[in-house]
This record gives structure tokens, sequence and C-alpha cells, in this order.
């Protein structure tokens, strides 16, 4: 399958997963569920295109995780950005899933969770850190 299917393919059972948690309120357990195990199979699509990644090519000569430079020639193929978009979309996801989670404990009615979960999707630390913020607010 080409990188072009295999990323849409991950972005729509991604939206999917995300579609859950938003409706989470009509069955809450299930849609937590429903989200992780959405985000366990985004993680077994980013172990087989990191296994392929490296069985394939392998990594660029002076990529690695020790330089931003290294980093740049490390997601320089196509196959390894897929990767890298599939480990974000399947991290993204698996916080959502926690913020509806621990929201009624938290006594974080779903309407405040909600953007939360849009800023999780488009900008994951800045949901999460919003999500944070509404948190220890409501705490007080």
């Amino acid at each position: 399958m080409d990188l072009e299917t295999l990323f849409s393919i991950a972005s729509a059972v991604a939206l999917a997963g995300w579609v859950m948690l938003v409706l989470a309120p009509l069955r809450r357990p299930w849609a937590v569920a429903g989200a992780r195990i959405v985000a366990v199979v985004l993680c077994g699509g980013y172990l087989s295109l990191v296994a392929a990644g490296l069985a394939g090519d392998g990594m660029p000569a002076g990529s690695g995780f020790d330089t931003l430079a290294g980093v740049r020639l490390l997601l320089s193929t196509p196959a390894a950005l897929l990767a890298g978009w599939v480990h974000y979309l399947a991290f993204d996801l698996f916080v959502g899933s926690w913020q509806v989670e621990d929201a009624p404990a938290a006594g974080i009615p779903h309407w405040l969770v909600v953007p939360c979960l849009v800023l999780t999707f488009m900008a994951g630390p800045v949901g999460l850190f919003v999500y944070f913020i509404i948190r220890t607010l409501r705490n007080r």
C-alpha cells in the first residue's frame, strides 16, 4: 500500500476516535475505551512503519535524536514522516481519552472539555495545557 493511502487511513481512523470522545457524554466508558483501542491500533501501525523503515533503507546518514539537524534528517523520508505523523495521532488521541476520562472526577463539564479536545487534536500539548489550567481552576 502506498504512503498516501496509509496516511489517509491513519488520519481517518484517528478522527473516528476523536468523534467518539466528543460524543462521550452519551456513553463515556465506551467512548474512552473505543478511543483507546483506536490509539492502540495506531501504535501498531507506527511499529510497523518504524520496523519497515529500519528494515528497508534504514536511517539516513547523520540522522539521530541528539541534534535538531539529526532529527530533521531522521524525518526527511516520506516513510519516516508518516511514522512521525502516526506517532502524533496515537499519543494525542490517548491524551484526549485521558481528558475525557478524568473530567467527571475533576468536576469539569464536557462542554469545557470539547475545546481542549479540539486543541489537543490540532496542537497536542496546547490542548493538554489548557485542560490542566481548567482542571486547576475547577479544583480551587
